[in-house]
């Protein structure tokens, strides 16, 4: 299992057109993720999870991926929001 913490530096957050776009990248990888944001935990490969978060800009979440390519899932999700998702 690989934990990563991100702050989300795109204006919207992870709301709609970011959560499509983070959970089309999440599911080309075969291990499992979550995401936590404050005390709440979600599956990071599902669209409603995410944005039940109601994670904003500036917010710090953690990345938790566990499989057999956890490494480049949690490099790979974790460079789409530091560049904010361009």
């Amino acid at each position: 299992m690989i934990n990563k913490s991100v702050t989300l530096t795109n204006p919207e957050g992870l709301h709609a057109r970011p959560a499509a776009l983070f959970v089309k990248e999440a599911n080309k990888y075969e291990s499992n993720l979550e995401i936590v944001s404050e005390s709440r935990k979600v599956n990071g490969k599902s669209i409603i999870g995410i944005m039940s978060l109601g994670a904003f800009h500036g917010e710090e979440i953690t990345l938790s991926a566990s499989g057999p390519d956890e490494e480049e899932m949690i490099n790979s999700l974790a460079e789409l929001l530091e560049k904010g998702f361009e």
